[in-house]
């Protein structure tokens, strides 16, 4: 095991599949912790599950409404409680992206869906739990993924701009309601440029050499969350 231990943490991680979730997923069980992770595609939920034994996998997509009672209902089942949410998955809107003239409504919608409404929403279906671990003395997070584009207006990147910056300053009123009721700590987190498939479809002709790697990120995650 590496880095700080953190055995018997109970953490639910969404878009655990591929670039930072996966990683996060094996970081965070690597360190002790007990995982459920998220995704949309059967196969890739099970293919993760028996590369990670131990983690816990769910289908589910969070931006659809439908699937969250359903998702949050297997993430405490498996985990019988909850200290830590990292809301990870993530859509571009359009692929290639476009400028915010060319991006149709249904491209915007499906951003702020997976993006802001799905965390959002995921996060309340679970507020009971993270405040058992509050009263528990557990210290429980949120941890919601956003990006350096949440803050710089990018050419291009208008639909997922606008759902990160939106996401970031939700954290931001989560936190100080939650923090004035002693209930969870909400953190918007920039991983940085990194090496994964998202940002692939999103700069197809970047050079990998120059872009963090996951395993990078998830580890400086997994030292805020065990801060």
């Amino acid at each position: 095991m590496t880095g700080t231990d953190l055995s018997g943490l109970r953490v639910a991680i969404t878009g655990g599949t591929s670039g930072l979730g996966l990683a996060l997923v094996r970081e965070l069980r690597d360190r002790g912790a007990h995982v459920a992770f998220v995704a949309r595609n059967h196969d890739d939920v099970e293919r993760v599950a028996n590369e990670a034994p131990g983690a816990r996998g769910i289908v589910g997509d969070v931006s659809r409404k439908e699937d969250i009672h359903p998702i949050a209902i297997q993430v405490l089942g498996a985990l019988g409680g909850l200290d830590v949410l990292v809301n990870n998955a993530s859509s571009l809107g359009p692929v290639p992206l476009v400028p915010l003239a060319d991006t149709e409504c249904e491209d915007l919608e499906l951003a702020l869906a997976t993006n802001l409404l799905g965390p959002f929403r995921l996060t309340k279906a679970l507020l009971g739990s993270l405040a058992a671990s509050a009263r528990a003395g557990r210290h429980p997070q949120v941890i919601n993924i956003s990006s350096d584009a949440a803050i710089t207006a990018y050419p291009n990147w208008g639909a997922y701009s606008a759902s990160k910056a939106a996401l970031h300053h939700l954290s931001r009123i989560w936190h100080d309601g939650a923090r004035r009721r002693k209930a969870f700590e909400s953190l918007s987190i920039d991983p940085g440029d990194m090496d994964t498939p998202l940002h692939a479809l999103a700069v197809p002709d970047a050079d990998r050499s120059t872009l963090k790697r996951p395993e990078t990120a998830a580890r400086e995650i997994a030292a805020v969350i065990a801060a």
